[in-house]
């Protein structure tokens, strides 16, 4: 069977050539007698990996000095918890605003360890959309302020950083998960305070956790907070305090790799601009599909739309499998169709897919 048209939210498409490189080097990494998933996480050679994606992610994201760079493991759900653990200290209040499903499950997770401020929240607009940042609401003296800078599940997305000088508050640390647009767009790490995302959307396989944390947020661990999640410890040893996600460090390297081939993270903004506007622009012009997002917030990574005529759901999907275009349902929380085009989907699979919307159009309007 020839490889499909993979539109999965997550775990998520991987670069071929990424793919085709791993499994070249699966029984032999360089010459050292074994494949990656066999390594010590803390010999060298595994070391060397860990230091040259690390280094590769920096360059990518140009991450200031004084920011760590984590491998860590849990995922972004976890990290819901991990943070107020690490960053509340003694400070009994955090600020979040709400976007979607993922928001409002980190703020929930959040008042089980501290006060949630609710900064603002779009749900009013049944979460279609970013309230502006001058209708935010901060307390008084908070932590830090939460973000989910994309909502996989809404299809909503930051228009840009979110700079809370433009309202006074330039000291409050951002708090962003970003686990499904990171190196999507170029990013003013220096914005935030700390970025985390899981890695199976856009870096690699499902099981790494990224997080960028400012050094000065480091040291500030609840006594509850597990060691092995306290920011501090992880960074003081280099992530390894236990053992890592060794093989999805490795897969992430090779994308980080691959990527600064593509010609970086700008170069992929470009190609990720044009990959969602062909696609909108196609929705936005029938009257079969539609989508319900604010187009100034409207994600370049997730795209939900609807079929007007929802009865036709299931011949939808059935004839999208067979011509090669899975994983196109959308989110059972909120329904219709959804094209998730990570920076691995080229452009070549989002032009299939729209030929298939304009296909399935004619013969069923």
């Amino acid at each position: 069977m020839s490889r499909v048209w993979n539109f999965s939210a997550g775990p998520a498409a991987l670069p071929e050539e990424v793919l085709r490189q791993a499994a070249e080097e699966m029984l032999d990494w360089h010459g050292a007698g074994m494949g990656v998933m066999e390594m010590s996480h803390r010999g060298k050679e595994f070391i060397s990996i860990a230091e040259q994606a690390e280094a590769d992610l920096r360059e990518l994201l140009a991450v200031p000095a004084d920011y760590r760079v984590l491998f860590m493991q849990g995922g972004a759900i976890a990290e819901n918890a991990i943070i107020p653990l690490n960053l509340l200290g003694e400070r009994d209040t955090a600020d979040y605003v709400l976007t979607g499903s993922w928001s409002v499950k980190s703020a929930k997770e959040a008042a089980r360890y501290g006060k949630v401020n609710l900064a603002a929240s779009a749900e009013a607009s049944g979460w279609t959309s970013v309230p502006v940042l001058e209708s935010w609401q901060l307390s008084a003296d908070p932590a830090y302020l939460f973000v989910c800078t994309n909502e996989t599940i809404g299809g909503v997305e930051y228009a840009a950083d979110p700079d809370l000088a433009r309202i006074g508050r330039a000291e409050v640390p951002v708090v962003a998960d970003m686990s499904s647009h990171i190196l999507s767009r170029v990013i003013d790490v220096s914005r935030y305070g700390l970025i985390f995302g899981g890695a199976q959307k856009n870096i690699g396989p499902a099981g790494l956790t990224i997080v960028i944390v400012r050094e000065d947020l480091l040291g500030r661990a609840s006594p509850h907070c597990p060691t092995a999640f306290d920011y501090k410890t992880v960074a003081e040893a280099g992530s390894m305090y236990n053992t890592p996600p060794t093989y999805a460090i490795y897969i992430a390297g090779l994308v980080f790799q691959w990527l600064k081939r593509q010609g970086g993270v700008a170069a992929m903004e470009a190609r990720n601009i044009a990959k969602a506007r062909l696609l909108y622009d196609y929705l936005d012009g029938s009257d079969f599909y539609e989508n319900r997002i604010d187009p100034v917030c409207r994600s370049r990574m997730n795209v939900p739309f609807f079929l007007k005529n929802e009865a036709l759901n299931d011949a939808f999907l059935t004839g999208a499998r067979e011509a090669g275009l899975l994983q196109l349902k959308g989110h059972k929380s909120v329904g219709g169709m959804r094209a998730s085009i990570y920076n691995a989907m080229p452009i070549e699979g989002v032009a299939a897919l729209v030929d298939y919307l304009k296909t399935f159009a004619a013969r069923h309007g």
